[in-house]
């Protein structure tokens, strides 16, 4: 039986796309990532922008890159989320 709740193997963590922002810091990116949803009363649609703080410890991703991050354990003050693909780097 392959279902996700019963194996205990299967990693629950988020995983968001976004573009990087900041590479200022060392081992640090902001990524901005967009989600669209529903408005609660009018049901149009809208876009929602949320910065994440990412662990980056090559330093290998840089300001505009298309950038896959995996929810992680809190590894500082703000940072909860770490790159786990650089997806489309930027022209």
């Amino acid at each position: 039986m392959s279902d996700a709740t019963s194996d205990p193997r299967v990693n629950p963590r988020k995983v968001r796309e976004g573009i990087v922002v900041s590479d200022k810091m060392n081992s640090t990116l902001v990524v901005a990532v967009n989600e669209r949803v529903s408005h609660a009363r009018y049901g149009k649609t809208v876009q929602r922008t949320k910065k994440l703080y990412v662990h980056d410890e090559k330093n290998e991703a840089k300001v505009g890159d298309k950038v896959r991050v995996q929810e992680t354990r809190p590894l500082s003050k703000l940072k909860r989320w770490r790159l786990t693909e650089v997806v489309e780097r930027a022209r």
